[in-house]
């Protein structure tokens, strides 16, 4: 029995003639300017059919020649000459491909500086792994191998290739820096990434925990009653039934009845509450004869029920897959359920298909199975192979409960696209382990929600640790107050955040993008792990590290690429280049470009995360800018065919006007809601400036002092398809812009927050003020300070006023220390020395290099493995800071 319609996509896998070129047992197909497919084949036996990673070959024929000379084949595009020396197959002196215009030039079995890629699971890692390769370099080229990928056969599911033992399918990405390039035309020919379901941008409770459907209900309750939204209720394995005389348990498919005796209608409790649900599913031990689905799926496989013989898990046959859809998978969706968490960690192979990973065939098909009633494909997974984009979402497996956990994260998330797999959920708070400490903990968990809010998705998740509570009410303080910010920050960003799901659909753009996509050239770029653009308007720097003692903050080295930047929340003005940031508990270091546009829900409800109501958008000032807000019915396909609306946010800035514009509704209306209201924050303006409004009935202003705010409020906002509002925001000849100095204001935060005496706060203030102000320009008067402070209070303030400081980077095995010194002070000096372990001391002597700090200083300490090295950073002999490690220890201070 073939797969079900549904479950076989249309493919397009035959190149256009026009775009082929063969020669003596090769084949060249350029499917873009950038792209060309190399093949190889002894026997002349080529690939037409689509295989795993690449269903659409049949592209748009780009302009190119092809000449054959002496022996030699020349294909030359916009962008690429390929040279083939004919004959005696793929070989580093037979064949290359330059990258004309960029400089560089490959030949084959060239290895690039790959950017990396992601990994299938973070289960049991307590920090960092290693990462499979990406799709982009720094080479400006990367090489696709395809030749061992399964290919599908004309019944719609996958095949070996049985090709000669010599066949080569390679896809060649030439595209320079231009990395959202590459993405896109990757995906133009593996496939678009879907839009995913509006409702999975909200947050999410998860924990593996033996809850009943009374103690759910009562939980969702509680979330409700205290105002913290919730957009999916995840329900682990115990729903179903457990204890069984044929395996371990993992593996289930029949709801246990003492915790859910009503499935059908706690199921429909919580879709009339607002929220989604999701069932665990290990499907690694098929279908027992204690499950509910076993009689009927036995006799679709062709076994008698009364045998009690299992049906066995099996990815490589089509007929147990059919059977596993339609009598296990679609009647538990019938009693309600609207997705599936796929938690496969077991074998990567299928026993009667070599080369078949059962979690790629999971992903794939419960994708597809989505769309038999329209749906999107989603599915909730870990990630098995560089094609899974087109499976959205990442399930990142179980997370150590750790700091080192928690700072891995956001690198792994901007990586993740550069294999285009945006969509990563991870365990929010870890997984299992960590100290049980609940103040240590409650720290380390605020500082995870609030990185979760600024991530693709917020997935909140326990294990079954009974004294792990991640419910915000069983905190205290100023961690709740975190925590309960962080709920209501996540859904306000919904409307934003849906813009930028369109966004990766329709232009291949990652929701999460690391800072080299938009900065090429700056070698900085490559080495800010923990730094991401959010979408197209904000920055992240997430703090991901505890306060230190004896300064009560958190340190968060932060580089601002050129322009003008505002911090997110407060309005505060940045400039580009290097700054130390230092924050209390409430701070999330999220920074806005000049001219951003940051639509919000204006009133973020329980369960609600459909189009709002009220509208809050966000604007800075600076630059012009403009927003397309999309909107659509957030669940279903229709938008592949234009059903959906567009609203045009827009503004221009001239130093000392601003004008925002709501335009017309373009699309179709019914997906915006026909009585929003507006209200328009202006945020880090002044605000002794005018206000002009056309187009809606009334308005009213207010401003906020704290975080720099210029809020109009429309009264009567028509934004119907016909008509437009205009706000006009005129400073009258004087600069819009609110004056700020967060240098000044981080110094106020330290001195609150410092362990000194208290004294001594107003003269180190005094004296800092003055430095602020230019009054004085050496930091002598810092050391008669030096008593009474630490070296890192002494550091925090000196870096604070200089811009210059150090910061070491360990990720993916890349460890590096990376200083700066933004001013370019000749008082800020540096000293590294080495010395080398590997041969007799008599024979070897000891590096030392020392001066002032350079503005920018990259050491790559992988080149010192066999060396004892330090490297110390002195402000004017005040106070230093030192960095060391050794041959057998590579431990820091």
């Amino acid at each position: 029995m073939p797969l079900a319609d549904y479950h076989v996509p249309e493919f397009e896998p035959v190149a256009d003639e026009a775009a082929i070129v063969e020669t003596d047992a090769c084949r060249f197909t350029v499917l873009a300017p950038r792209l060309i497919r190399l093949e190889y084949a002894p026997d002349s036996e080529f690939e037409d059919r689509p295989s795993q990673a690449v269903w659409y070959r049949d592209q748009p024929v780009p302009e190119f020649s092809a000449t054959r000379t002496d022996g030699t084949l020349e294909i030359e595009t916009e962008h690429l000459q390929l040279r083939y020396a004919i004959g005696g197959g793929f070989t580093s002196d037979s064949l290359s491909i330059e990258l004309t215009g960029f400089g560089e030039t490959w030949r084959y079995g060239d290895s690039e500086d790959n950017l990396g890629g992601t990994t299938r699971t973070l289960d049991s890692v307590d920090g960092q792994t290693d990462l499979e390769p990406g799709l982009l370099s720094r080479d400006g080229w990367t090489v696709l191998e395809d030749t061992d990928r399964l290919v599908f056969d004309d019944d719609g599911w996958v095949t070996p290739r049985d090709a000669h033992e010599d066949y080569e399918d390679l896809y060649f990405f030439g595209f320079g820096h231009d990395y959202v390039g590459a993405l896109r035309t990757y995906t133009d020919v593996a496939g678009d990434v879907p839009m995913i379901p509006r409702w999975a941008l909200g947050n999410w409770w998860s924990r593996y925990w033996e809850y009943s459907q009374d103690e759910l209900r009562e939980l969702m309750t509680q979330f409700r009653e205290r105002d913290l939204p919730l957009s999916v209720c995840v329900l682990d394995m115990d729903w179903h039934v457990v204890d069984n005389p044929h395996h371990s348990g993992w593996t289930g498919w029949t709801w246990n009845d003492d915790l859910f005796p009503d499935p059908g209608g706690f199921l429909e409790w919580l879709h009339d509450a607002g929220l989604k649900a999701t069932l665990n599913l290990h499907p690694a031990d098929g279908v027992h004869p204690h499950e509910a689905a076993y009689p009927d799926i036995a006799e679709h496989v062709g076994i008698d029920p009364a045998s009690g013989r299992p049906v066995e898990f099996d990815a490589s046959d089509p007929q147990f897959l059919r059977g596993y859809f339609e009598h296990v998978i679609n009647p538990l969706e019938d009693d309600g359920v609207d997705f599936w968490w796929i938690d496969w960690q077991q074998w990567r192979e299928s026993p009667e298909m070599d080369g078949l990973d059962p979690l790629w065939a999971l992903n794939h098909l419960h994708a597809l199975d989505r769309t038999r009633d329209g749906s999107r494909p989603f599915v909730f997974s870990r990630w098995a192979d560089v094609s899974n984009h087109r499976y959205p979402i990442g399930f990142s497996g179980d997370t150590v409960i750790s700091w080192d956990s928690l700072s891995f994260q956001p690198f792994l998330t901007g990586s993740a696209a550069n294999v285009q797999f945006g969509w990563w959920s991870h365990d929010i708070g870890g997984h299992f382990g960590g100290s049980g400490d609940p103040t240590e903990f409650g720290e380390l968990y605020a500082r995870w929600l609030q990185f979760g809010v600024f991530s693709p998705i917020n997935r909140i998740h326990t294990s079954k640790m009974p004294y792990v509570d991640k419910r915000p009410w069983a905190y205290d303080g100023e961690v709740r107050e975190a925590l309960e910010d962080a709920f209501g920050r996540r859904h306000e960003l919904v409307p934003y955040l849906y813009t930028m799901v369109r966004h990766n659909h329709a232009r291949a753009e990652p929701p999460i993008r690391p800072l080299y996509y938009h900065h090429p050239e700056a070698d900085v770029a490559y080495n800010r792990p923990n730094q991401y653009y959010f979408g197209s308007e904000l920055l992240a720097a997430p703090h991901v590290r505890e306060r230190e003692d004896d300064i009560h903050l958190s340190r968060r080295p932060v580089w601002l690429p050129d322009g003008e930047w505002f911090d997110f929340e407060t309005g505060e003005r940045y400039e580009s280049g290097f700054h130390t940031r230092y924050g209390d508990l409430d701070d999330v270091p999220v920074y806005a470009k000049a001219g951003a546009i940051v639509p919000l829900d204006g009133d973020p409800g329980f369960g609600d995360v459909d189009s709002p109501e009220s509208l809050r958008v966000v604007a800075f000032p600076g630059a012009d800018n403009a927003f397309e807000l999309y909107e659509d019915d957030g669940v279903t396909c229709a938008s592949r065919d234009g059903d959906y609306a567009t609203t045009r946010l827009a503004q221009s800035f001239e130093g000392d006007r601003l004008t925002f514009t709501i335009g017309p509704i373009e699309g179709i209306p019914e997906h915006v809601p026909d009585d929003r209201t507006y209200e328009l924050q202006f945020r880090g303006v002044r605000e002794d400036v005018s206000v002009s409004v056309e187009g809606a009935a009334g308005h009213s202003r207010a401003y906020d002092e704290d975080t720099r705010t210029l809020t109009v409020t429309l009264d009567d906002a028509d934004v119907g398809v016909d008509a437009t509002v205009t706000v006009v925001i005129d400073g009258e000849g004087t600069n819009l812009v609110a004056e700020s100095d967060w240098r000044r204001s981080q110094l106020e935060e330290l001195l609150w927050n410092l362990s000194m005496p208290a004294g001594s706060k107003p003269p180190l203030e005094t004296h800092a003020k003055a430095f602020l102000a230019g009054e004085r320009t050496d930091l002598d008067w810092l050391g008669n300070f030096a008593a009474a402070l630490t070296d890192a209070q002494l550091r925090a303030i000196a870096e604070t006023l200089v811009d210059a400081g150090i910061e070491r980077l360990d990720y993916a095995g890349d460890d590096r220390l990376l200083a700066w010194n933004r001013s370019r002070r000749i008082d800020v000096t540096y000293q590294f020395a080495t010395y080398d372990r590997t041969g007799t001391p008599f024979g070897h002597e000891g590096g030392f290099r020392h001066g002032s700090l350079p503005g920018y200083e990259l050491i790559e300490l992988s080149e010192f493995e066999t060396y004892d090295w330090a490297f110390t950073l002195e402000y004017d002999g005040v106070t230093s800071i030192t960095y060391e490690g050794s041959a057998s220890d590579s431990d820091r201070r």
